[in-house]
């Protein structure tokens, strides 16, 4: 006899339903083997004396347990587990014994090789990062209303189904109008495809543009995740040198002579992660390489809106009267992370088509969000928002500076940026990023992979270093631990 009433509990203060905690334990003592194929169950009345619940709990558990397959009931005879029930195996097939680590997995698969970007965050720890938004300053209530608005609506039903892989429709149009109103833009809707963030669009635009062994040119420094992108895509990627006005555009040239690219990536407005800006010169010289020789420029605007000395200078897909331009940018940095939204631009033709392979990794975007910031758009709440943020950003960049100027001159070099929400920040020769990254953890100060900055390892010894997330004590606080990690540094290289 089964000891039914020591193997199977009832816990009347959980929320699951009692017959169905009594079905998951019978499940997990039937795959056990603990309750074998044909045993006969006990009558449900017995079964309810012995646990003390109501006959039609147990009622509830056999008639699931039959409806799953678990059970089957031969009239006049009673209820079986089922005699063709095959055990779970739990030896392999040469015999040994499985492990019981829950993580070994039971199968092969081909592994990515891509950089980690997850980060367990620990209260007291500062995090150095490439240039962030300041969550604090987002616009978070102006949000909520318009989405509890939209949410309110009778017709909101609408909405709620699948929509197009392009994004919402409002939502274009509305981007449309304030892009060629803000960026010198001449689209419609139709030239937009909304994205969670300009990655999707680096990553779709490199799925459509390039196969393995195709070239496309980056700058000698460039956007890390860009670069994994078109490596992992196959691709062959080519350099060319960054100056204090944006990459070289007579070594590209000089490329295009002897070889077909598929493509230049390009952050135009300010260079990731040197912040310098590509020189009016250069942009019409890119532009008329881009005709001459057919490829594409991938156009990763992703800070238009930060601009402290001077008003944004108009992007390359705003002079782009033959359509190389893929033009990409997000609502991300200037917000808050968190709000997926962002957008690629480009010939109507390639638009439709990002938009089928986007389709089949992501099948939409949260249409509910997207109508919330159609409407934070065309009010004009976007446009007071980066007002807002502007003036203080300004003022964490001139006392960062002004900072590190005052306080750490003697191991770091740097030009004070124009616009954006990080320093290119270049550390004394004598010393590395590593040295310096690993003494800060000492004093929970958190730099992170300092390699991605030199993905062509030409050993420039700089690092993007962002501001704008920090409050003015916390860049104080920041400063003070930058001066106890060089002090103990500089320490540790007398004594060797």
């Amino acid at each position: 006899m089964f000891p039914y009433k020591t193997s199977l509990h009832i816990n009347r203060k959980s929320k699951e339903p009692l017959f169905l905690q009594l079905t998951n334990q019978f499940i997990h003592l039937i795959k056990e083997g603990k309750i074998p194929s044909g045993t006969k169950l006990i009558g449900t009345r017995s079964l309810a004396e012995l646990l003390q619940v109501h006959r039609k709990t147990v009622v509830a558990c056999y008639e699931e347990l039959a409806m799953q397959g678990w059970l089957e009931t031969i009239p006049k005879k009673g209820t079986f587990v089922p005699e063709n029930l095959p055990l779970l195996k739990s030896e392999d097939y040469k015999g040994n014994e499985v492990s019981d680590n829950i993580d070994q997995i039971g199968f092969s698969y081909y592994k990515s090789n891509l950089p980690g970007k997850t980060i367990e965050k620990e209260e007291g720890w500062l995090y150095i990062n490439d240039g962030v938004s300041d969550g604090r300053l987002t616009p978070t209530e102006d949000l909520a209303k318009i989405y509890r608005r939209i949410s309110a609506r009778k017709n909101i039903t609408e909405h709620l189904g699948y929509i197009s892989t392009q994004g919402n429709e409002q939502l274009r149009g509305v981007l449309a109008s304030y892009l060629n109103e803000t960026r010198g833009l001449s689209i419609t809707k139709d030239h937009i495809l909304i994205t969670r963030g300009s990655q999707m669009g680096i990553w779709l635009s490199a799925q459509l543009l390039l196969k393995e062994e195709d070239i496309i040119v980056v700058g000698e420094t460039n956007y890390a995740s860009a670069d994994i992108t078109f490596l992992h895509q196959g691709a062959k990627v080519l350099r060319v040198p960054v100056d204090e006005s944006g990459i070289d555009t007579v070594a590209l040239e000089k490329i295009c002579e002897s070889q077909q690219i598929k493509g230049v990536y390009v952050t135009s407005h300010h260079h990731h992660p040197t912040t310098v800006t590509l020189s009016a010169e250069r942009r019409i010289c890119l532009l008329n390489l881009a005709k001459k020789y057919r490829f594409a420029i991938i156009e990763d605007d992703y800070d238009y809106d930060f601009n402290y000395n001077h008003a944004p200078i108009l992007p390359l897909a705003s002079h782009d009267v033959h359509h190389n331009v893929i033009y990409i940018g997000s609502v991300c940095k200037t917000v808050a992370p968190v709000f997926r939204v962002g957008y690629l631009i480009a010939d109507k033709e390639f638009v439709n088509e990002a938009s089928q392979v986007r389709g089949f990794v992501d099948r939409q975007g949260d249409a509910l969000q997207e109508l919330t910031f159609a409407e934070f758009i065309k009010s004009g709440d976007l446009d007071r928002h980066i007002r807002k943020v502007l003036k203080v950003y300004e003022k964490r960049r001139d006392l960062f500076c002004n900072l590190l100027k005052e306080e750490l001159s003697e191991f770091f070099s740097f030009n004070k940026p124009k616009g954006g929400m990080a320093v290119w920040l270049t550390l004394n020769k004598k010393y590395t990023w590593n040295q310096v990254s690993d003494i800060a953890k000492k004093y929970k100060l958190a730099i992170g992979n300092v390699s991605r900055y030199d993905m062509a390892k030409t050993n420039h010894n700089a690092i993007r270093m962002g501001f704008a997330t920090f409050n003015e004590e916390e860049l104080y606080e920041l400063i003070k631990r930058m001066k106890f990690t060089m002090k103990d540094l500089v320490n540790q290289e007398k004594s060797v």
